[in-house]
């Protein structure tokens, strides 16, 4: 049997595929080896992924956030291989790989991730050929959830926002500059915080000064990452991660007014990771 991982911060989305070619789903935490030993990582698969597999595993695919470089996949291997120990072969990779399969299959393209982060490659339709670095929260991470709506809070604290809009915003949040700050730079996971206020500029995207925000940030991502790429004009743009699929109509006219083609927007890679690797088989 073949399993395959798309593990994001909060969740692990696994595929079983059986000798048969039939494909079973199962779900746990997020898996990521800069929070989690390979003890913790097998421990938890040993208890909320294993009742849901029949047979034995001979092939793994784990893509995952924070798989990048030796020693954060080796933690994933050997976790994944004490609870698999049949397996002989096991890939880990990051998720940007992950997304790049998943969109684009086995052609090349580019692929992108908009979800609470961002990130970019171009892809050669095995593997990533290049990309232009993000650095994170703090210093990037345009056109992401984390970025919209650390642009909304700072917009409604400057006093930049529309009155109607910032009189929405004060009523549902109750915002203060304390307690931005404190969230900000004394609580964990300041991109999961910023990242919530995305949902008031979807629930308000009709608003001229909301919808020009988000469009604003998707032409910056475009600009600062997709149009660095080699040859960029030349090849579809796909997109993967939730501020991608539910704002895909103001992504898709960002992208059509700089001449870009998109390709696919989904939700998750998942299903096009299983379908990659079915076909791989």
């Amino acid at each position: 049997m073949i399993l395959i991982a798309d593990s994001g911060s909060t969740k692990t989305d696994w595929r079983i595929i059986d000798h048969e070619n039939n494909v079973q789903q199962a779900k746990t935490i997020g898996l990521n080896p800069y929070f989690q030993d390979s003890d913790s990582i097998a421990n938890e698969l040993r208890q909320n992924l294993l009742p849901s597999i029949v047979g034995e595993v001979t092939e793994i695919y784990f893509y995952g956030t924070g798989c990048a470089g030796e020693e954060p996949c080796a933690i994933v291997r050997r976790g994944l291989q004490a609870v698999f120990p049949t397996a002989h072969h096991i890939e880990v990779d990051s998720d940007m790989l992950g997304a790049a399969r998943g969109l684009c299959g086995h052609q090349a393209g580019i692929a992108c991730i908009l979800g609470t982060g961002s990130n970019n490659c171009l892809y050669d339709g095995k593997n990533i050929a290049d990309k232009i670095p993000s650095f994170g929260f703090w210093l990037g991470d345009e056109g992401s959830g984390g970025h919209l709506g650390k642009k909304a809070v700072l917009a409604f604290l400057h006093k930049e926002m529309p009155t109607d809009l910032a009189e929405k915003f004060a009523k549902r949040y109750g915002l203060t500059r304390e307690i931005v700050l404190e969230n900000a730079y004394k609580k964990p996971f300041p991109n999961r915080y910023f990242a919530s206020f995305s949902k008031f500029l979807f629930d308000n995207r009709n608003h001229p000064f909301a919808y020009q925000l988000v469009y604003d940030a998707f032409g910056e991502f475009l600009d600062k990452y997709v149009a660095k790429l080699p040859n960029y004009n030349q090849h579809k743009i796909h997109f993967v991660g939730s501020v991608a699929f539910y704002y895909n109509d103001i992504l898709r006219r960002v992208a059509a007014d700089k001449g870009m083609t998109i390709g696919h927007i989904m939700e998750t890679p998942i299903a096009g990771l299983t379908l990659y690797h079915k076909e791989k088989g």
